[in-house]
């Protein structure tokens, strides 16, 4: 290891305290640096802003992914930053450089079987009083596209301190959403009927009027838990992961994949992308738009499916005489 990056090296040891983990990927992240700057026939301490763009596009192309490429180049900064302040070079050549732009995960949706085949549970090992809360959950979740903050901040009736709560005379749901924006969602039959189901048992819980006294928010609250207290959104996403996992399904559920199944089902099947927005409480429309490219997975899939042409290429293709294509009544 060339002498600058041992006293680096050293430096981020002792006076910067990194943990030790830290420390090795740094080394071998300088590692990298001194071995490409040796193969350009250049000393660590005259690597300029050229020489790191060309050196970042061969780690792209190795295959290191840019979340990859950014680490390292945060290392070969740091590093450089550590040599300006020791007057060891005039710039840090890896300031302006940056890792590629990585591409933004899609959300993760359930199928449509598999988000009614989840709302339909009903869990004959759990007692009616939570099985009816955690059908409700179900139900507002994926029916009305919350996100877990606004399902666990909602009352069970309208009051001027409630931060939102359902009107189920008028099916919908006022909601406190991100930046403190109020809106309105539509509250489908099932919904409706899971809530009606639960309210009826709510009060049941012998927990609650000793809690209510500790809290009086927790007396106002839609769902409470066993200890009479508002419902938490980490009890939420356990209760929701064990309820997946009873439903039979592949992999376990969290509350905002519910939120993208309603978003990705209602785009499927309306087409509206600007009525997908307002239901979802998306300032900007290009934040929607990301389930655009799920709606166009659907739609590739059924294409993969029944038409003759999408065939994969090393498939070995039935004589033209024995092709059978079928047909549906539209």
């Amino acid at each position: 290891m060339p002498p600058l990056i041992e006293r680096y090296l050293e430096y981020v040891r002792v006076e910067r305290r990194l943990a030790a983990r830290t420390v090795e990927l740094y080394s071998i992240h300088l590692k990298t640096l001194a071995e490409k700057a040796e193969a350009a026939g250049v000393a660590l301490d005259e690597v300029q802003t050229a020489h790191m763009r060309r050196w970042m596009a061969q780690l792209h192309s190795a295959g290191r992914e840019s979340r990859g490429i950014a680490l390292v180049l945060s290392c070969w900064r740091s590093f450089y930053r550590w040599l300006g302040h020791e007057g060891l070079v005039g710039s840090n050549p890896v300031q302006d450089v940056h890792a590629p732009k990585a591409d933004r995960p899609l959300p993760k949706a359930l199928a449509v079987d598999d988000a009614v085949q989840l709302a339909d549970l009903h869990d004959a090992e759990a007692d009616p009083w939570t099985e009816a809360r955690d059908r409700a959950i179900v139900e507002l979740l994926y029916g009305c596209g919350l996100r877990v903050g606004e399902l666990t901040g909602l009352d069970a009736r309208p009051s001027p301190v409630a931060r939102g709560w359902v009107d189920l005379e008028a099916a919908e749901a006022n909601v406190l959403g991100k930046g403190s924006k109020r809106r309105i969602v539509p509250v489908g039959r099932k919904a409706a009927e899971a809530l009606r189901a639960w309210l009826a048992v709510r009060d049941d819980c012998p927990a609650a009027p000793a809690a209510r006294l500790r809290d009086p928010d927790s007396a106002a609250a839609l769902f409470i838990g066993r200890n009479g207290l508002r419902f938490s959104a980490q009890s939420v996403w356990k209760q929701l992961r064990q309820r997946s996992l009873k439903a039979g399904l592949a992999v376990p559920v969290h509350p905002h994949m519910l939120r993208h199944s309603f978003a990705s089902h209602v785009l499927q099947s309306s087409s509206d992308l600007r009525a997908v927005q307002e239901l979802l409480g998306h300032a900007n429309i290009s934040t929607t738009q990301v389930y655009t490219r799920l709606d166009f997975q659907h739609l590739a899939r059924a294409y993969d499916a029944a038409h003759p042409r999408a065939r994969a290429r090393d498939e070995q293709e039935p004589p033209a005489g024995e092709r059978k294509i079928k047909s549906s009544k539209s």
